[in-house]
This record gives structure tokens, C-alpha cells and sequence, in this order.
């Protein structure tokens, strides 16, 4: 659906995007991550067409972004950072207008409006005037507005910028529900966002692709060490010393003391390798209870601070 190749952009002498490559599924999720100034925007600015590149191309459904403008662009539908909405006007008004610029018909507008505002959660605010409005329902006209037309593809910039965390919580859920019709590429730099709603992970950091994966695929390629949190009653010497000599397990320690003989250990295994039924089986054996026990894989912040840390001290992956 969109193919970014060799993708290059100067501003004067300062290089914002250098040569970046990926591809983005139909019917994808694809979030595109990324620390304040990594290129993002920019990037989402080239893809939509409203920045030109220095060098490399965007093709999206097929489409040349600088070849075909036209047509590339009536695949797409964008939610900026900042949302264009005009302040002045009602959301009826302001969607009417949007309905106008992108030459939806006159005969097709009104159901089209109806089932955009059922679907964003505005039908009940469509009267009112845009600045009379929350930033959340702000939020939800800006995507409103790029759902017009029924564009293939949503570009949505930071669209939880600014946003409580019900409303958060809110516009997630609606980009889960968005994702079922459209290819939807969300710009980020919200962690936990891009984990919730996202199936494969662009990371970039000064201009360049850090990483390309699902959150678990880059889970697992980044992680040195797997680590296992235990919560269990009996004597913590001999639990350490049990637990050490499971194979697998490279080391493990007291975390902390809690009260009732319960205490947290953390276990550092072999990469990749689930040793929680052995640790069960030998605690079992030992008749100390286990009163919890997790995984603690590397999550998608411990991974993007791997990989941008990388790219600090010079070393690209």
C-alpha cells in the first residue's frame, strides 16, 4: 500500500531525513516511533505531499507522491499534530467544507458525514462551534475530517498529544477501530501508545531507521537477557541458591522483602528462554509457595532506549 525508498531531505544543510526505507501493508497498523526531532513529521510530511524530498521516492497505493500528486493523495488521509480546523465554524460546517475540497458528491455527503461522526463519537457535538470544544473532541473532528472521502490510507501525527487519560484511552480504542478499514500509519513518540494499538514498529532516530519489527519480534532480537520477577514464601537463601542452579538461569537475586516470609526475586535467564516451569517444578519440590510470577521481557521503552542509545555512540543497528 505505501513503498518509501531511499527517502532523503535536507533542510539547507541540515539532513532531517537520511536515506530511509519501508514498506506499510494493506489493512497494517504501523506505528512510526521515534524520540522529538528524529524526522518523523517530516517524514509524514513528505509521505502526505505537502513537503517535497530532496531525493528518493514515496508510492502509495501505487501512486508516485511528486508524479501523480492527485491520485496518491486521494488515498490518503491525514491528522497533522496540530489539526486544521478553522475555529469559526461548527463541525457540520467545518466537515460540509472539507466534504468540498476533496470533491466528495453533493448526493453522497450527507450519509458520508453521518457515518464519520457516528463513527469518531462528534454526532452529538456537530452543532457546536469547533472552538467551543474539548481538545479530545478536537481530536476527533481532526480525524473526522481526514476520514472524508474514505481515504485507504490515515497518516495520523501524534494524535494523542495534549489528551487526558481518558481520552487517551478513547482515541486508542478508536484507532483499533479505525484500523479494521484502513491502513493506518501512526506517528509517535508516546510509547505505550504505539504497544497498544500497533502491529509491526518503524523505529527512527536522527533521520535514519533504528529498527524495523513487531514490538514481540524486537523484544526478542534486543534482548540480551530474559528476567523472570518471582514472588514466593520461604527462606531466601535457599530459594537464591535452589533458583541458581536451574539450567538456564544466569543469576538470581533478592528484589525485595515484604512482609508475612513473602519476598520478590528477580531471575536473569538465557535469552529467549522461559525457565517459569522449572522455577515452579523446584519451588514445588521445596514446598515454598509461589505467591506470583512474571515474565519481564524487555518492553518497547527499553527497546527504544537500546536502540537510540546506539545510535548516540555511533553504532547503527
Amino acid at each position: 500500500m505505501i513503498e518509501i525508498r531511499d527517502l532523503v531531505k535536507y533542510y539547507g544543510d541540515i539532513l532531517a531525513v537520511d536515506h530511509v526505507n519501508f514498506t506499510v501493508e494493506k489493512g497494517e497498523i504501523l506505528g512510526f516511533l521515534g524520540p522529538n526531532g528524529a524526522g518523523k513529521t517530516t517524514t509524514m510530511n513528505i509521505l502526505t505531499g505537502y513537503l517535497s524530498a530532496t531525493s528518493g521516492t514515496v508510492k502509495v497505493n501505487g501512486h508516485d507522491i511528486l508524479e501523480e500528486p492527485h491520485e496518491a493523495k486521494k488515498s490518503i488521509g491525514y491528522l497533522p499534530e496540530n489539526p486544521p480546523l478553522y475555529l469559526d465554524m461548527t463541525v457540520m460546517e467545518f466537515l460540509r467544507f472539507v466534504c468540498e475540497l476533496k470533491g466528495v458528491p453533493r448526493e453522497k455527503r450527507i450519509k458520508q458525514l453521518a457515518e464519520i461522526m457516528k463513527l469518531v463519537r462528534i454526532t452529538d457535538v456537530s452543532g457546536r462551534l469547533i472552538k467551543n470544544l474539548s481538545k479530545g473532541y478536537r481530536q476527533r473532528v481532526g480525524i473526522a475530517q481526514a476520514l472524508v472521502a474514505n481515504p485507504e490510507v490515515l497518516v495520523l501525527d501524534e494524535p494523542t498529544v495534549g489528551l487526558d487519560p481518558k481520552q487517551i484511552i478513547e482515541i486508542r480504542n478508536l484507532i483499533k477501530e479505525l484500523g479494521k478499514r484502513h491502513t493506518v500509519i501512526l506517528s509517535s513518540h508516546i510509547l505505550p501508545e504505539v504497544q497498544a494499538v500497533c502491529e509491526r514498529v518503524v523505529i527512527i532516530n536522527k533521520g535514519a531507521i533504528a529498527a524495523v519489527d513487531t514490538p514481540d519480534g524486537l523484544s526478542r532480537k534486543m534482548a540480551k537477557t530474559s528476567k523472570v520477577q518471582l514472588s514466593a514464601e520461604g527462606p531466601s537463601k535457599e530459594i537464591i541458591q535452589k533458583l541458581r542452579l536451574i539450567p538456564g538461569i544466569r543469576q538470581a537475586d533478592l528484589f525485595a522483602e515484604k512482609e508475612n516470609g513473602i519476598n520478590i526475586y528477580e531471575i536473569e535467564n538465557e535469552p529467549n528462554l522461559d525457565v517459569r516451569k522449572q522455577i515452579f517444578f523446584e519451588m514445588a519440590r521445596n514446598t515454598w509457595p509461589i505467591i506470583e510470577m512474571k515474565s519481564m521481557d524487555p518492553t518497547l521503552e527499553d527497546i527504544f532506549l537500546q536502540v537510540t542509545s546506539s545510535y548516540q555512540t555511533g553504532k547503527r543497528g
